[in-house]
Order: structure tokens, then C-alpha cells, then sequence
């Protein structure tokens, strides 16, 4: 079987195959680092190279889904290139997860291997442990299958409660990484820093368009807002991403003049809205050019990116899209006039194909290859997005998307729990956090709810607080005003 590298004449470029050619170009030039740990560009490719034989050896097969359930670091991206090799796609999960949201999520990719996971997580599939390493007797030569139909397959909790893969439709092809890479700013050979966890979307791949553009990719092992700073000094970091509570977090550091951030040429935020005064606090120490937001669902139909300037001159704005198209309808699905409240719709164009499918739920759609995820919003005379609220359902817990309805279901899994509805409240830290409303047969302490809890759903996703009602919470259609509820429970101060 031929493993070349080099794409076929006239084909696009295989993302491995980019990555290979940077390589052999400046095999001793640094790829990445996380923590204490380095690879070189030419250290990366042979490891690669083994470990995408050695999954071959296992099972892995051409545009199969392999699950990724590592720790940030060097092994997790590894991981995904591997994975690339074999002309299959990456899907990555938590590696905290609690065992059965695993299983649930396995259950659903039904990949040929699972990576960092339990096999008695993973039942039927093939695992290999973190740590993993290939047998010493496998080629470190170059090694492209070609690339999978899919570049990756993130997962979301799903407004319905239960996991989904959100399955990309474009090719894991160096054309679908670097015009996002350039979009939002990055430049060849620039030294990025991704402050978040890997399993998550945006960080994954914008860690990729860094390798990409042939740069030096720094990994945090998890997020600090003083290491965080000391990276940025030491490494000379000119591209961050990060979300708008490690920007609170950095600002409130004390000691945060006191480290050189001036190598920063652009720091990327998104996943969440940034309050004015903090996105206006980051302009007015590394300037207006310095500071881009991207504002897209997972399943990117359409996406702005907004520069610090635009900003200033449409204070509360995410942009206007730089590619696909949006739009503001009402409940009718009437396209509303410049500045009324609607539901956004999005679509990568008319007649274009859809650049997602689902596994595991269906799209919200009308006719016009119209999408939406929820959010409410209008736009001005020239087109900028304002958002009024991000899925009215949806709490942002630090830049992490936690949906009630996953929590909801698993309090009512608990027998004394008559009825729940989790809401998100203001927090100065996270922007937002869990707060659980339950009906009880008798009562349960706290404790015994966040017990209960830690065994069905990740730690972040677990409400902060616990508040017992007499009445139930819904009508008898089952609905419920979770805006009322936030609004009884916020001050004007909050």
C-alpha cells in the first residue's frame, strides 16, 4: 500500500500532507510545547507516522470516527494527526468525563478505536490508554491514506439533554484549514497560545491552524491567568485565544503590568458574550488592533469576526459575517426590519452545501437551507450583529456551553426529585453559573444532590447551588419562563 505524503496531481492537499512538507522543510524547528514537554517538527511527523500504523493496526479504518478522550498536551494532538493518516476523523471528549456520559457519546460515534478511555467505557471497541506507545518495530516513514470526508466531530450536550456529534462536512484538507487560520488572523511562523481544553472545538482547531501555518503551538495543560502571562513573556506569544473569563481573570491579576505582553499581536476571543467594560479594558492595554472576536456555533453555517475597532465604533456588536449569511426573524419567520429582536438564522449560502451533519439530533431549519442554534439578536442599517441573549436555555459556565436540560435529566433520575429546571446566574468569575430549582418528595441536603450528580455529569456542568420550591415548576404543557425565574433571582445590581 502506498503511505506517500504528496497529494495526488490536481487534488487538494491532504492536512497531513501540509504538515509533512513543513517537516522536511525545518524538521529541527519547534511545533509544540506544552508544560515541559517540546516536539520538533520532524519529531512530531515520525511519531505520527508510528502511531497512525499502529491504529491502522488496530481497527482504525478510512473516514471512521476515532474518539479522543486525552488530557491537554502533546499526545492529544498527536493523537489527531494520527488519526488524519489513516483517512479518518478525530472526535474528541472530555478525559473528565464522568463513565457513562463517555459510554453514551462512544455508543453514538461507534468508532474503530478509543484514545485515553476505559474500556469498560468503550465496550466492543478497541482502546489504547493514555500513554500509549506504538511498537517499536512500526516505520517512522511518511504515512497519508488520504484525507477523511471529515475533519472532525466535535461533540455538544444538546438542547434535547443527550449527547450529539456535530460531524463536519469539509475534508480534512490543508483548504479547509488555512483560510480559517488567516481569517482570524494568524500569520506563518506565529508562536500561539492555546489557553483552553483541547476537547473543546474552537481550541482544537485553532491549535491545527497554528501547525498549519507552520508555527510554534503552545499548549496549556489547563487554564492559569498568571502562567498564562508567563507563556505569553517567555515564548513571545504573538496570537492568543481565549475566553472572556480568562480575560477577567488575567485583568484582576495584580502583577499583570508587570509581564511583557507587548509580542501580542492578536487575542482571539469567542464561546461567550464579553462584557463592555472588560472587552474595553483589554483594548485599552494592547490596543484596538490587538483584539478580534469570533462570533459562530460549532456547526459554523456562518461566522463575524470583529475587530477591536469596529468595536468602538458599534460598542456591544459581534460583527457581520465574513462568510455565510445571517439574518433576524420573528416567531413567523418574517425577516424583521434593523433593529428588532428575532431569532438569528444562519446559512453558508444559497444553494451551498450544508458544512455539518448531526449524529444524534436534527437541525433547527426552514426552507432556504436556513438554520438556527437559538440565539436572539438584531442587526443595524449596515448588517452588525447584536446579540440579546445567547440561547435563551443555554448557560456559558467560562466559556463552556452547559445545557439545562442534560442537568435537569439527571436530577430527575434521582427518585425524591419530583420536578427541576436549572438556571443560569450572573457570576463574576465564569459570567455564568448553574443554579438548580427542585421540587422534593422529602428532603435531600445538598450534598446528597451533588453526589448524585458527580456520577452522571462532568464537574463544571454540576449547578452551584441547590433551591427548594413547594410548587412544580412547569405548567401542564411542561413549559417553563426560565427568564422569569433568572429575573426573581437577580438583582438590578447583579
Amino acid at each position: 500500500m502506498s503511505t506517500s505524503s504528496s497529494s495526488v496531481s490536481g487534488a487538494p492537499q491532504s492536512l497531513v500532507g501540509l504538515l509533512a512538507d513543513l517537516a522536511a522543510a525545518a524538521p529541527d524547528r519547534r511545533a509544540l510545547s506544552c508544560g515541559d514537554d517540546e516536539i520538533t517538527r520532524g519529531e512530531l511527523e515520525r511519531r505520527t507516522n508510528r502511531l497512525a500504523r499502529a491504529y491502522q493496526q488496530l481497527g482504525v479504518t478510512k473516514d471512521s470516527l476515532v474518539t479522543i478522550g486525552l488530557p491537554n498536551g502533546i499526545e492529544f494532538i498527536s493523537s489527531a494527526i494520527a488519526v488524519w493518516k489513516c483517512g479518518a476523523t478525530p472526535q474528541p471528549i472530555s478525559a473528565k468525563l464522568p463513565g457513562r456520559e463517555t459510554a453514551a457519546i462512544i455508543e453514538l460515534a461507534a468508532p474503530t478505536l478509543a484514545v485515553g478511555v476505559e474500556a469498560h467505557d468503550a465496550p466492543g471497541c478497541p482502546v489504547v490508554p493514555a500513554g500509549y506507545e506504538p511498537p517499536q518495530e512500526l516505520a517512522e516513514t511518511a504515512f497519508d491514506l488520504g484525507a477523511a470526508s471529515s475533519l472532525k466531530a466535535p461533540t455538544s450536550g444538546g438542547s434535547t439533554g443527550r449527547p450529539k456529534l456535530i460531524v463536519s462536512t469539509d475534508p480534512a484538507t490543508a483548504e479547509s484549514v488555512l483560510p480559517l487560520a488567516q481569517l482570524v488572523g494568524m500569520r506563518e511562523h506565529d508562536t500561539v497560545l492555546i489557553t483552553g481544553p483541547l476537547c473543546h472545538n474552537a481550541p482544537f482547531t485553532l491549535a491545527i491552524c497554528g501547525l498549519a501555518l507552520g508555527g510554534h503551538v503552545v499548549v496549556m495543560p489547563r487554564f492559569d491567568a498568571t502562567i498564562s502571562l508567563q507563556l505569553v513573556e517567555s515564548w513571545s506569544v504573538t496570537w492568543m485565544y481565549a475566553v472572556p473569563t480568562m480575560m477577567s481573570r488575567i485583568w484582576r491579576l495584580t502583577e499583570r503590568e508587570s509581564y511583557d505582553a507587548n509580542s501580542l499581536r492578536v487575542v482571539m476571543h469567542m464561546a461567550a458574550p464579553c462584557p463592555s467594560w472588560l472587552k474595553q479594558a483589554w483594548i485599552d492595554w494592547l490596543g484596538a488592533d490587538s483584539i478580534l472576536e469570533l462570533y459562530a456555533g460549532t456547526e459554523i453555517q456562518a461566522a463575524t469576526v470583529l475587530t477591536g475597532s469596529e468595536w468602538l465604533s458599534r460598542p456591544g456588536t459581534v460583527g457581520r459575517p465574513v462568510f455565510g449569511e445571517m439574518i433576524v426573524l420573528n416567531s413567523e419567520g418574517e425577516r424583521l426590519p434593523s433593529g428588532e429582536v428575532g431569532e438569528v438564522w444562519m446559512r453558508r449560502g444559497e444553494g451551498a452545501s450544508n458544512p455539518y451533519r448531526y449524529i444524534g439530533a436534527e437541525a433547527q431549519s426552514r426552507d432556504g437551507g436556513w438554520e438556527t442554534v437559538g440565539d436572539m439578536g438584531w442587526m443595524d442599517d449596515d448588517g452588525y450583529l447584536y446579540l440579546a441573549d445567547r440561547k435563551a436555555d443555554m448557560i456559558h459556565v467560562g466559556g463552556a456551553n452547559v445545557y439545562p436540560a442534560e442537568i435537569e435529566s439527571a436530577l430527575l433520575e434521582q427518585p425524591l426529585v419530583l420536578s427541576a429546571v436549572v438556571i443560569g446566574l450572573p457570576d463574576d468569575d465564569l459570567g455564568q453559573v448553574p443554579h438548580a430549582l427542585v421540587e422534593l418528595e422529602q428532603d435531600l441536603g445538598d450534598d446528597d444532590l451533588y453526589s448524585h450528580l458527580s456520577d452522571r455529569i462532568a464537574r463544571y456542568k454540576i449547578p452551584r447551588s441547590f433551591e427548594r420550591v413547594s410548587e412544580p415548576l412547569r405548567d401542564d404543557a411542561g413549559k417553563i419562563r426560565r427568564s422569569t425565574l433568572v429575573a426573581e433571582r437577580v438583582t438590578p445590581d447583579n
